[in-house]
């Protein structure tokens, strides 16, 4: 275990090295001037030099390689040319908006995912397996903006119970530290609807993946065994069969939450969501480099720390495995 430990941790400083790496070169090899929004037509020559040396793109390819490792070793991001301010303290409250969205999206769709997709593995062959079929497969046949839409129409425009968008009501003011910001009812009241979106749109793929893992164990012989030993429905349901089909589960979650903080851009459009979606794509509409880099960079670190998080769980999740 030890020795996996240390190979998996050299593996994942070389995977975050070579995506950073691929990072700078994409963005560096892209044509053209990105200042070129933001430098004033009227700026003279001399002035647009200097503008230039300040963002440091004026120095060779491999001294810049260099400051921008140094500057990510210590937690600097750059300075964003739209806004004219450091890229982390920008990104640093539109990343936790959209974890916060994400995350409880996330887990209400896995959490039901994976209970209803055990409920129908076990009712193979039945009407209400079917039924759940059904519903699985229009939950992922259903785009995330007709999903908001949808709930925009019934839960705002119809009943008045929830508000159409935004983090916070209009007019309030802006909670300036962490837990003020996030831990309050009005924070939660305006999160329930993009929740709720994103966990109709993620749930599919955990029902329909535990329905199949569910399939193929109930057919082993100590789930015989355990009926045999006279266990209700339930226990050995949820205790005995759903314990060793969760497992293909790890691996998904770990991907599917990774790729989930990039592709939350539609429903935090739908939704007026100040997320890291909608700034990473503007950013790069409006060729701020910094600014995508940094929002790049903070979606890659969360896929490559949950595959390496998965790889751990692994070790606890199923005796079995062994990492010689």
């Amino acid at each position: 275990m030890r020795r996996f430990l240390v190979r998996r941790l050299a593996y994942l400083v070389f995977t975050y090295w070579a995506f950073i790496t691929i990072l700078f070169i994409i963005f560096r090899v892209t044509p053209g001037d990105p200042t070129t929004l933001y430098i004033p037509e009227g700026m003279s020559a001399a002035e647009r030099q200097a503008t230039l040396e300040r963002y440091g793109l004026t120095e060779p390819l491999h001294v810049q390689y260099i400051t921008y490792m140094s500057q990510l070793l210590s937690g600097d991001l750059g300075m964003s040319y739209r806004y004219n301010a450091p890229v982390a303290e920008i990104l640093w409250v539109k990343f936790w908006n959209t974890i916060f969205l994400m995350a409880g999206a996330m887990g209400l769709a896995y959490t039901f995912g994976i209970m209803f997709g055990a409920y129908i593995g076990w009712l193979r062959g039945t009407v209400k397996e079917r039924v759940g079929m059904i519903i699985a497969l229009i939950a992922r046949s259903s785009p995330e903006f007709w999903i908001g839409i949808v709930l925009l129409s019934v839960f705002v425009f119809q009943l008045g119970w929830f508000p159409w968008g935004g983090i916070r009501a209009i007019g309030s003011d802006a909670a300036t530290s962490f837990w003020a910001r996030y831990l309050n009812w009005e924070f939660v009241y305006h999160l329930v609807l993009p929740v709720l979106t994103g966990a109709i749109y993620y749930m599919a793929q955990p029902i329909l993946l535990m329905r199949s893992s569910m399939i193929s164990v109930l057919n082993t012989d100590y789930i015989e065994i355990k009926k045999a030993e006279g266990l209700s429905r339930y226990r050995i349901l949820y205790k005995h069969a759903a314990r060793n089909s969760i497992l293909p589960m790890v691996t998904v979650v770990a991907l599917v939450a990774g790729l989930s903080i990039g592709g939350s851009l539609v429903i935090e459009t739908v939704f007026s969501w100040p997320g890291m979606g909608r700034e990473m794509v503007e950013s790069v509409h409006h060729n701020d480099y910094p600014m995508a880099m940094g929002a790049f960079f903070l979606m890659g670190s969360v896929v490559i720390l949950m595959n390496f998080l998965a790889d751990i769980a692994y070790v606890y999740l199923d005796p079995r495995v062994r990492y010689d």
